[in-house]
């Protein structure tokens, strides 16, 4: 099975994400990887004579460790997956420190594609509760994944805001293992999340919450998103780390909210927007900054619909959208075959500018339109 042998090399001292996949590389697979001998491990580049011996009888002992983590998960209900796995978060993929194995609560869906990571101080005012929550509802109203770190502040707001859309996904990243839950507080909203999401982390079962562990927590939480959004943060809040590695490493968008110029808690974002972070007010400003999805990965459906079974060869007839709001049903039948302005469709639905804009972005994600020349949409 791959991911023993995957995670057999995460839980090896002296082995982490980039090394790992050094030996992969070496060795040809993650299974010859956990074979290689001290002799064979002294001539893969970076390990000298002393660390190859030790990493060799570190392989040994990791692989009874491993076992014990598997039975762990199996009473947990957990699962581990491992970058041999289909289910493996595509983004994730190109990383070169991306993690070794995941452990995951709850499931990841082809729609966790579509993602944003919201990030902030823990210590944040109200402000900053109040508008990761909102922005949190209106990307999971649009078909986003919410990303976060589980943390108190902006983390669990966002998390929280991502719940209230009946559809809404939301994907927390925890720095220690998932049977130790951290802040303890909000072990009821990790339950939560686990069954609107996921919980996910690298660290295995038994790891408590080290200061360490959340730098490192904070790359997953960019590389599992398409963007990361930062609501309220200090020059020194850790947010700025998980920005940082978005713009620097991973090359993903980054965008931060404005707030008092006399705060000390939005210093951080004023900087990243001093420094071409996307100045956010309203949604719109996110999609349409965000870059196309990866060449050859495709767009995921953001709310299955019910499946068909098909009992002969004829297809079933195709069946109108659901869950739609009133707003965007009203907007799709207002709309025919040749391309809309969006002053036409204000003017024939009778909605609000703001709101218009913000239901053909919500239907342009969901792949009901399409954006044609200019400002304008057209039914797919």
């Amino acid at each position: 099975m791959a991911t023993h042998h995957w995670l057999q090399l995460s839980l090896t001292s002296g082995i982490g994400p980039i090394l790992g996949r050094r030996l992969i590389d070496a060795a040809g697979s993650a299974e010859a990887a956990t074979q290689l001998t001290r002799r064979e491990l002294q001539q893969i580049e970076g390990i000298g004579l002393a660390k190859a011996q030790s990493v060799a009888d570190s392989l040994k002992s990791a692989e009874a460790d491993a076992i014990l983590q598997l039975n762990k998960a199996n009473q947990l209900g957990a699962q581990l997956i491992c970058p041999d796995d289909e289910s493996w978060p595509s983004l994730l993929r190109p990383l070169p420190a991306s993690p070794l194995i995941l452990f995951i609560l709850g499931n990841l869906q082809p729609r966790d594609l579509q993602s944003l990571a919201i990030v902030g101080s823990r210590r944040c005012t109200h402000y900053g509760r109040e508008q990761s929550e909102r922005f949190a509802a209106l990307l999971a109203g649009a078909g986003f994944t919410v990303i976060s770190g589980g943390a108190r502040g902006v983390d669990s707001a966002a998390h929280r805001g991502a719940m209230q859309h009946p559809h809404g996904r939301t994907i927390a990243v925890l720095g220690s293992g998932l049977d130790v839950p951290y802040p303890p507080e909000n072990k009821p909203l990790f339950d939560q999340i686990a069954t609107r999401g996921a919980l996910v982390t690298e660290f295995p079962f038994g790891t408590p919450p080290n200061a360490e562990n959340f730098p490192r927590r904070n790359r997953i939480v960019s590389g599992l998103a398409r963007g990361v959004l930062v609501i309220e943060a200090d020059e020194r809040s850790g947010a700025l780390i998980t920005a940082r590695l978005a713009n620097e490493e991973h090359g993903r968008p980054v965008f931060a909210l404005p707030g008092r110029v006399d705060n000390p808690m939005a210093a951080g974002s004023h900087l990243l927007i001093r420094d071409g972070a996307t100045l956010v007010t309203k949604l719109e400003d996110i999609v349409s900054a965000l870059d196309p999805l990866p060449d050859g990965v495709h767009q995921p459906e953001l709310f299955p619909t019910e499946t068909h079974t098909e009992t002969n060869e004829e297809k079933p007839h195709p069946t109108p959208p659901t869950n739609l709001s009133d707003r965007q049903q009203l907007i799709l039948s207002q709309m025919g075959p040749d391309p809309s302005a969006v002053d036409e469709i204000i003017d024939k639905t009778n909605l609000p500018a703001p709101a218009v804009l913000q239901e053909l972005t919500f239907l342009t994600l969901r792949g009901l339109l399409k954006r044609a020349e200019g400002q304008t949409f057209v039914k797919v």
